[in-house]
Protein backbone atom coordinates (compact mmCIF):
# COMPACT_ATOMS: atom_id res chain seq x y z
CA UNK A 1 0.00 0.00 0.00
CA UNK A 2 0.88 3.72 -0.76
CA UNK A 3 0.27 6.69 0.77
CA UNK A 4 0.49 9.95 -0.80
CA UNK A 5 1.05 12.86 1.65
CA UNK A 6 0.84 16.58 0.96
CA UNK A 7 1.75 19.51 3.39
CA UNK A 8 -0.81 20.92 6.04
CA UNK A 9 -1.60 21.29 9.52
CA UNK A 10 -3.35 18.85 11.35
CA UNK A 11 -6.07 20.84 14.21
CA UNK A 12 -8.87 19.01 15.70
CA UNK A 13 -9.43 16.64 18.76
CA UNK A 14 -9.05 13.06 18.54
CA UNK A 15 -9.69 10.32 21.16
CA UNK A 16 -6.80 8.23 22.16
CA UNK A 17 -7.11 4.66 20.69
CA UNK A 18 -6.69 1.58 23.57
CA UNK A 19 -3.02 0.55 24.65
CA UNK A 20 -2.00 -1.94 22.94
CA UNK A 21 0.86 -2.70 25.52
CA UNK A 22 -2.25 -3.06 28.29
CA UNK A 23 -4.50 -5.13 26.07
CA UNK A 24 -1.99 -7.70 25.77
CA UNK A 25 -1.30 -8.01 29.36
CA UNK A 26 -5.25 -7.98 30.22
CA UNK A 27 -6.19 -10.69 27.77
CA UNK A 28 -3.74 -12.79 28.83
CA UNK A 29 -4.65 -12.14 32.07
CA UNK A 30 -8.06 -12.93 31.32
CA UNK A 31 -7.57 -16.01 29.40
CA UNK A 32 -6.39 -17.43 32.82
CA UNK A 33 -8.59 -16.28 35.60
CA UNK A 34 -10.93 -17.69 37.95
CA UNK A 35 -14.05 -16.46 36.22
CA UNK A 36 -14.88 -14.16 33.20
CA UNK A 37 -13.48 -10.77 33.02
CA UNK A 38 -15.27 -7.82 31.00
CA UNK A 39 -12.18 -5.61 29.33
CA UNK A 40 -13.73 -2.07 28.31
CA UNK A 41 -12.20 -0.73 25.54
CA UNK A 42 -13.54 1.87 22.27
CA UNK A 43 -13.35 -1.02 19.08
CA UNK A 44 -10.08 -1.34 17.93
CA UNK A 45 -8.20 -4.08 16.55
CA UNK A 46 -4.15 -3.98 15.41
CA UNK A 47 -2.79 -6.77 14.12
CA UNK A 48 -0.60 -7.43 16.91
CA UNK A 49 -3.60 -7.84 19.33
CA UNK A 50 -4.93 -9.85 17.19
CA UNK A 51 -2.28 -11.70 17.33
CA UNK A 52 -2.41 -12.76 20.60
CA UNK A 53 -6.43 -13.15 20.87
CA UNK A 54 -5.83 -15.42 18.17
CA UNK A 55 -3.37 -17.46 20.00
CA UNK A 56 -5.37 -17.10 23.67
CA UNK A 57 -8.43 -18.93 21.51
CA UNK A 58 -6.36 -21.59 20.41
CA UNK A 59 -5.69 -22.35 23.71
CA UNK A 60 -9.26 -22.16 24.82
CA UNK A 61 -10.52 -19.05 25.86
CA UNK A 62 -13.27 -16.82 24.16
CA UNK A 63 -13.91 -13.73 23.37
CA UNK A 64 -17.13 -11.79 22.61
CA UNK A 65 -17.89 -8.46 21.78
CA UNK A 66 -20.16 -6.43 24.24
CA UNK A 67 -20.90 -3.22 23.46
CA UNK A 68 -17.47 -1.15 24.20
CA UNK A 69 -16.12 -4.08 25.74
CA UNK A 70 -14.48 -7.78 25.09
CA UNK A 71 -15.79 -10.26 27.41
CA UNK A 72 -13.39 -12.69 27.85
CA UNK A 73 -13.83 -16.48 28.82
CA UNK A 74 -11.02 -18.21 30.63
CA UNK A 75 -9.59 -21.41 29.16
CA UNK A 76 -11.17 -24.73 29.71
CA UNK A 77 -9.63 -27.91 28.35
CA UNK A 78 -6.09 -27.09 26.96
CA UNK A 79 -5.07 -28.52 23.80
CA UNK A 80 -2.27 -30.63 23.26
CA UNK A 81 0.76 -29.42 21.37
CA UNK A 82 -1.17 -26.56 19.55
CA UNK A 83 -0.17 -24.01 16.86
CA UNK A 84 0.21 -20.58 17.88
CA UNK A 85 0.62 -18.23 15.06
CA UNK A 86 2.45 -14.87 16.58
CA UNK A 87 2.22 -13.36 13.30
CA UNK A 88 4.94 -10.48 13.40
CA UNK A 89 4.13 -9.46 16.83
CA UNK A 90 6.93 -9.36 19.46
CA UNK A 91 4.80 -8.93 22.37
CA UNK A 92 2.55 -12.19 21.51
CA UNK A 93 5.75 -13.96 21.21
CA UNK A 94 7.17 -13.06 24.50
CA UNK A 95 4.60 -13.21 26.68
CA UNK A 96 3.57 -16.59 25.22
CA UNK A 97 5.90 -18.53 25.19
CA UNK A 98 6.80 -18.51 28.82
CA UNK A 99 2.95 -18.95 30.11
CA UNK A 100 2.53 -22.04 27.58
CA UNK A 101 5.25 -23.47 29.35
CA UNK A 102 3.75 -22.85 32.54
CA UNK A 103 0.59 -24.67 31.10
CA UNK A 104 2.74 -27.83 30.42
CA UNK A 105 0.50 -28.14 27.14
CA UNK A 106 3.62 -27.44 24.39
CA UNK A 107 3.35 -25.99 21.73
CA UNK A 108 4.43 -25.04 17.99
CA UNK A 109 5.22 -21.54 17.34
CA UNK A 110 5.33 -19.70 14.26
CA UNK A 111 5.77 -15.88 13.35
CA UNK A 112 6.23 -13.42 10.13
CA UNK A 113 7.51 -10.52 9.17
CA UNK A 114 11.02 -9.54 11.12
CA UNK A 115 9.87 -11.55 14.13
CA UNK A 116 11.87 -15.11 13.37
CA UNK A 117 14.86 -12.74 13.49
CA UNK A 118 13.88 -10.72 16.79
CA UNK A 119 15.83 -12.23 19.55
CA UNK A 120 14.34 -14.39 22.31
CA UNK A 121 17.44 -16.75 22.86
CA UNK A 122 18.14 -15.40 26.36
CA UNK A 123 14.15 -16.42 27.18
CA UNK A 124 14.34 -19.91 25.28
CA UNK A 125 17.55 -20.49 27.47
CA UNK A 126 15.88 -19.65 30.78
CA UNK A 127 13.23 -21.95 29.77
CA UNK A 128 15.10 -25.19 29.14
CA UNK A 129 16.83 -24.29 32.56
CA UNK A 130 13.36 -24.46 33.94
CA UNK A 131 13.31 -28.14 32.65
CA UNK A 132 11.15 -26.83 29.22
CA UNK A 133 12.11 -28.66 25.73
CA UNK A 134 12.56 -25.91 23.09
CA UNK A 135 13.60 -26.93 19.66
CA UNK A 136 15.08 -24.37 18.18
CA UNK A 137 15.97 -20.11 19.58
CA UNK A 138 14.00 -18.70 17.14
CA UNK A 139 11.05 -19.34 14.94
CA UNK A 140 9.52 -21.68 13.95
CA UNK A 141 10.42 -23.92 17.21
CA UNK A 142 8.58 -26.71 19.16
CA UNK A 143 8.35 -26.25 22.50
CA UNK A 144 7.66 -29.40 25.20
CA UNK A 145 7.05 -30.10 28.76
CA UNK A 146 6.21 -28.09 31.91
CA UNK A 147 8.10 -25.57 33.54
CA UNK A 148 9.20 -25.08 37.31
CA UNK A 149 8.61 -23.09 40.00
CA UNK A 150 11.86 -21.49 41.18
CA UNK A 151 14.36 -19.07 40.00
CA UNK A 152 14.98 -17.53 36.26
CA UNK A 153 17.69 -15.25 35.78
CA UNK A 154 17.24 -13.09 32.48
CA UNK A 155 19.05 -10.41 30.86
CA UNK A 156 17.58 -7.10 31.56
CA UNK A 157 19.10 -4.48 28.29
CA UNK A 158 17.36 -6.92 25.61
CA UNK A 159 13.74 -6.89 25.79
CA UNK A 160 11.91 -5.87 28.53
CA UNK A 161 9.23 -8.46 27.50
CA UNK A 162 11.28 -11.63 28.93
CA UNK A 163 11.09 -9.89 32.12
CA UNK A 164 7.15 -9.38 31.31
CA UNK A 165 6.06 -12.77 30.07
CA UNK A 166 8.12 -14.68 32.77
CA UNK A 167 6.16 -12.72 35.66
CA UNK A 168 3.16 -13.74 33.06
CA UNK A 169 3.63 -17.05 33.24
CA UNK A 170 4.97 -17.54 37.62
CA UNK A 171 1.11 -17.16 38.60
CA UNK A 172 0.26 -20.50 36.33
CA UNK A 173 2.68 -22.05 38.60
CA UNK A 174 1.69 -23.21 41.97
CA UNK A 175 5.04 -22.48 44.02
CA UNK A 176 5.68 -18.82 42.16
CA UNK A 177 9.08 -17.87 41.62
CA UNK A 178 11.61 -15.14 41.13
CA UNK A 179 13.00 -13.31 37.87
CA UNK A 180 16.23 -11.99 38.66
CA UNK A 181 18.32 -9.68 36.43
CA UNK A 182 21.66 -9.89 35.00
CA UNK A 183 21.82 -6.07 33.85
CA UNK A 184 19.41 -3.22 34.81
CA UNK A 185 16.54 -3.29 33.38
CA UNK A 186 15.71 -0.86 30.09
CA UNK A 187 12.71 0.11 29.30
CA UNK A 188 11.46 -0.62 32.79
CA UNK A 189 7.73 0.95 32.45
CA UNK A 190 6.59 -2.00 30.34
CA UNK A 191 7.59 -4.25 33.45
CA UNK A 192 5.58 -1.86 35.94
CA UNK A 193 2.94 -2.05 33.41
CA UNK A 194 3.07 -6.05 33.70
CA UNK A 195 2.91 -5.60 37.77
CA UNK A 196 0.05 -3.13 37.73
CA UNK A 197 -2.32 -5.61 35.29
CA UNK A 198 -1.25 -8.52 37.74
CA UNK A 199 -1.99 -6.32 40.59
CA UNK A 200 -5.47 -6.06 39.45
CA UNK A 201 -5.76 -9.70 38.81
CA UNK A 202 -4.79 -9.93 42.49
CA UNK A 203 -1.37 -11.59 41.98
CA UNK A 204 0.79 -9.89 43.82
CA UNK A 205 4.61 -9.07 42.82
CA UNK A 206 7.26 -7.72 44.83
CA UNK A 207 11.01 -6.09 43.81
CA UNK A 208 13.51 -8.20 45.38
CA UNK A 209 16.71 -7.83 45.33
CA UNK A 210 17.80 -7.71 41.60
CA UNK A 211 14.88 -8.87 40.46
CA UNK A 212 11.01 -9.75 41.12
CA UNK A 213 9.33 -11.82 43.10
CA UNK A 214 6.00 -14.20 42.67
CA UNK A 215 4.75 -16.05 45.70
CA UNK A 216 2.84 -18.81 45.82
CA UNK A 217 -1.21 -18.09 45.23
CA UNK A 218 -4.35 -18.69 43.65
CA UNK A 219 -3.13 -17.70 40.44
CA UNK A 220 -5.08 -15.06 37.97
CA UNK A 221 -8.01 -13.82 40.23
CA UNK A 222 -10.49 -11.59 37.75
CA UNK A 223 -10.99 -8.41 38.61
CA UNK A 224 -14.70 -8.55 37.26
CA UNK A 225 -13.87 -5.44 34.69
CA UNK A 226 -10.98 -3.89 33.33
CA UNK A 227 -10.77 -0.67 32.14
CA UNK A 228 -8.16 0.25 29.21
CA UNK A 229 -6.73 3.57 28.97
CA UNK A 230 -5.44 5.18 25.71
CA UNK A 231 -1.97 4.64 24.21
CA UNK A 232 0.45 7.15 25.05
CA UNK A 233 3.15 5.73 22.23
CA UNK A 234 0.81 5.43 19.31
CA UNK A 235 -0.77 9.69 20.12
CA UNK A 236 2.60 10.74 20.15
CA UNK A 237 2.52 10.95 16.77
CA UNK A 238 -0.23 13.16 16.64
CA UNK A 239 0.83 14.94 18.89
CA UNK A 240 4.45 15.79 17.43
CA UNK A 241 1.86 16.62 14.41
CA UNK A 242 0.31 19.94 16.96
CA UNK A 243 3.66 21.01 17.00
CA UNK A 244 4.50 21.24 13.49
CA UNK A 245 2.59 24.42 12.96
CA UNK A 246 -1.21 22.96 14.06
CA UNK A 247 -3.24 22.25 17.27
CA UNK A 248 -4.28 18.75 18.63
CA UNK A 249 -6.02 17.87 21.37
CA UNK A 250 -6.17 14.22 22.51
CA UNK A 251 -8.61 12.66 24.51
CA UNK A 252 -8.00 9.26 26.67
CA UNK A 253 -4.67 9.80 28.26
CA UNK A 254 -3.96 9.38 31.47
CA UNK A 255 -1.28 11.94 33.51
CA UNK A 256 -0.56 8.94 35.97
CA UNK A 257 0.04 5.81 33.10
CA UNK A 258 2.65 3.57 33.54
CA UNK A 259 3.10 4.01 30.02
CA UNK A 260 6.58 5.69 29.72
CA UNK A 261 5.93 7.19 26.36
CA UNK A 262 3.82 9.59 28.05
CA UNK A 263 7.38 11.39 27.83
CA UNK A 264 6.29 12.47 24.99
CA UNK A 265 4.05 15.61 26.01
CA UNK A 266 7.52 16.87 28.03
CA UNK A 267 9.84 15.81 25.09
CA UNK A 268 7.72 18.05 23.16
CA UNK A 269 7.33 20.88 25.23
CA UNK A 270 11.36 21.03 25.07
CA UNK A 271 11.66 21.39 21.49
CA UNK A 272 9.46 24.52 21.80
CA UNK A 273 5.62 23.39 21.16
CA UNK A 274 2.61 25.05 23.40
CA UNK A 275 1.78 21.36 25.53
CA UNK A 276 -1.09 22.18 28.02
CA UNK A 277 -3.80 19.97 29.98
CA UNK A 278 -7.10 21.07 29.48
CA UNK A 279 -9.58 19.23 31.84
CA UNK A 280 -9.32 15.72 29.93
CA UNK A 281 -7.64 16.56 26.80
CA UNK A 282 -4.03 16.97 25.89
CA UNK A 283 -3.17 19.73 23.50
CA UNK A 284 0.15 20.54 21.50
CA UNK A 285 0.27 23.41 19.05
CA UNK A 286 2.92 25.16 16.76
CA UNK A 287 5.80 27.07 17.71
CA UNK A 288 9.43 27.88 17.40
CA UNK A 289 11.30 24.93 17.71
CA UNK A 290 14.98 24.54 19.11
CA UNK A 291 16.63 20.66 19.24
CA UNK A 292 17.02 19.32 22.69
CA UNK A 293 20.38 18.73 23.37
CA UNK A 294 20.14 15.03 24.35
CA UNK A 295 17.11 12.67 25.02
CA UNK A 296 17.48 9.30 26.64
CA UNK A 297 16.42 6.99 24.19
CA UNK A 298 16.39 3.78 26.89
CA UNK A 299 13.29 3.79 28.11
CA UNK A 300 11.27 5.37 24.78
CA UNK A 301 11.95 3.13 21.62
CA UNK A 302 8.58 3.59 20.19
CA UNK A 303 8.98 7.37 19.58
CA UNK A 304 12.51 7.99 18.77
CA UNK A 305 10.82 8.47 14.95
CA UNK A 306 8.59 10.77 15.69
CA UNK A 307 10.45 12.78 17.68
CA UNK A 308 13.27 12.42 15.35
CA UNK A 309 10.82 14.02 12.90
CA UNK A 310 10.43 16.60 15.21
CA UNK A 311 14.41 17.60 15.99
CA UNK A 312 14.36 17.54 11.77
CA UNK A 313 11.92 21.15 11.75
CA UNK A 314 13.44 22.54 15.19
CA UNK A 315 16.83 24.62 15.00
CA UNK A 316 20.12 23.07 15.93
CA UNK A 317 20.97 19.61 16.88
CA UNK A 318 19.02 16.76 18.78
CA UNK A 319 21.09 13.89 20.20
CA UNK A 320 19.18 10.73 20.81
CA UNK A 321 21.90 8.31 23.10
CA UNK A 322 21.36 4.93 24.49
CA UNK A 323 19.06 3.74 21.59
CA UNK A 324 21.50 0.43 20.44
CA UNK A 325 18.11 -1.69 20.99
CA UNK A 326 16.33 0.45 18.20
CA UNK A 327 17.90 -1.84 15.71
CA UNK A 328 16.21 -5.10 17.66
CA UNK A 329 12.35 -3.45 16.87
CA UNK A 330 10.41 -4.73 13.25
CA UNK A 331 13.09 -2.54 11.42
CA UNK A 332 16.69 -1.62 12.55
CA UNK A 333 14.90 1.62 13.68
CA UNK A 334 17.95 4.06 14.25
CA UNK A 335 18.64 3.26 10.39
CA UNK A 336 15.34 3.28 9.26
CA UNK A 337 14.71 6.67 11.05
CA UNK A 338 17.74 8.37 9.37
CA UNK A 339 17.05 6.97 6.48
CA UNK A 340 13.56 8.31 6.23
CA UNK A 341 14.84 12.06 7.43
CA UNK A 342 17.34 11.94 4.38
CA UNK A 343 15.11 10.28 1.94
CA UNK A 344 12.81 13.42 2.93
CA UNK A 345 15.80 15.82 2.78
CA UNK A 346 16.90 16.47 6.15
CA UNK A 347 20.28 15.82 8.08
CA UNK A 348 20.46 12.46 9.89
CA UNK A 349 23.10 10.47 10.88
CA UNK A 350 23.31 6.92 12.80
CA UNK A 351 25.61 5.85 14.88
CA UNK A 352 26.31 2.54 17.28
CA UNK A 353 24.06 3.39 19.97
CA UNK A 354 22.84 6.91 18.68
CA UNK A 355 20.94 8.83 16.38
CA UNK A 356 21.79 12.74 15.76
CA UNK A 357 19.59 14.99 13.68
CA UNK A 358 19.89 18.49 12.61
CA UNK A 359 17.41 20.73 11.48
CA UNK A 360 15.62 23.71 11.39
CA UNK A 361 14.81 23.81 7.47
CA UNK A 362 11.47 22.70 5.94
CA UNK A 363 12.00 19.23 4.53
CA UNK A 364 11.44 18.79 0.56
CA UNK A 365 9.69 15.40 0.42
CA UNK A 366 9.74 12.40 -1.72
CA UNK A 367 9.48 8.29 -1.37
CA UNK A 368 10.06 7.03 1.85
CA UNK A 369 10.47 3.21 2.28
CA UNK A 370 8.61 2.25 5.61
CA UNK A 371 10.96 -1.02 6.10
CA UNK A 372 7.67 -3.13 7.40
CA UNK A 373 7.88 -1.05 10.92
CA UNK A 374 4.68 0.88 11.66
CA UNK A 375 6.52 3.40 13.61
CA UNK A 376 8.35 4.90 10.68
CA UNK A 377 5.27 4.72 8.19
CA UNK A 378 3.35 6.99 10.82
CA UNK A 379 6.68 8.91 11.26
CA UNK A 380 6.93 9.51 7.89
CA UNK A 381 3.13 10.58 7.84
CA UNK A 382 4.14 13.31 10.17
CA UNK A 383 6.98 14.99 8.75
CA UNK A 384 4.83 15.29 5.14
CA UNK A 385 2.98 17.62 6.87
CA UNK A 386 5.98 20.19 6.71
CA UNK A 387 7.86 18.96 3.45
CA UNK A 388 7.66 21.31 0.32
CA UNK A 389 6.34 18.66 -2.07
CA UNK A 390 4.17 15.13 -1.74
CA UNK A 391 5.86 12.58 0.71
CA UNK A 392 4.71 8.82 -0.67
CA UNK A 393 5.12 6.23 2.04
CA UNK A 394 5.67 2.89 0.54
CA UNK A 395 4.71 -0.41 2.24
CA UNK A 396 2.21 1.71 5.00
CA UNK A 397 0.37 -1.08 5.59
CA UNK A 398 2.78 -1.89 8.30
CA UNK A 399 0.65 0.82 10.84
CA UNK A 400 -2.00 -1.95 10.68
CA UNK A 401 0.55 -3.37 13.51
CA UNK A 402 -0.53 -1.06 15.76
CA UNK A 403 -3.05 1.23 14.00
CA UNK A 404 -5.20 0.20 11.40
CA UNK A 405 -7.27 3.79 11.49
CA UNK A 406 -4.32 5.54 11.25
CA UNK A 407 -4.29 7.44 8.04
CA UNK A 408 -8.25 7.56 8.87
CA UNK A 409 -7.22 9.66 11.67
CA UNK A 410 -4.97 11.30 9.98
CA UNK A 411 -7.67 12.72 7.46
CA UNK A 412 -9.54 13.09 10.28
CA UNK A 413 -7.53 16.29 11.67
CA UNK A 414 -7.08 17.61 8.15
CA UNK A 415 -4.34 15.82 7.42
CA UNK A 416 -4.38 15.53 3.14
CA UNK A 417 -3.21 11.98 1.94
CA UNK A 418 -4.19 9.52 -0.72
CA UNK A 419 -4.30 5.96 -0.14
CA UNK A 420 -2.95 3.73 -2.80
CA UNK A 421 -4.12 0.21 -2.82
CA UNK A 422 -1.61 -1.96 -5.32
CA UNK A 423 -2.79 -5.14 -5.45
Amino acid sequence: MRVVCRPGRLKGLIEAIPSKSHVHRAMISAAFADRPTRIAMRPWAGEDVLATRRCLETLGASFARKGNAYLVTPAQGLPENPLLDCGESGSTLRFLLPVVAALGCGGRFVGAGRLPDRPIGPLVKSLRQGGVTVDHDRLPLVLKGKLRPGEYLLPGDVSSQFISGMLLALPLLPGGGVVRLREPLESSGYVDMTMETLGKFSVPVAACDGGFLVPPGKGYRSPGEMVIEGDWSNMAFFLAGGALGGKVRCLELSRESTQKDRAAAGLIRQFGSAVRWEGKALETSGGPLTGVTVIDAREIPDIVPVLAVVAAYARGETLFENAARLRLKESDRLESTASMIRALGGNAREETNRLVVTGGVPLEGGPVDCRGDHRIAMAGAIAALGCRKETTLLGAEAVNKSYPSFFQDYRLLGGDCDVVNDG
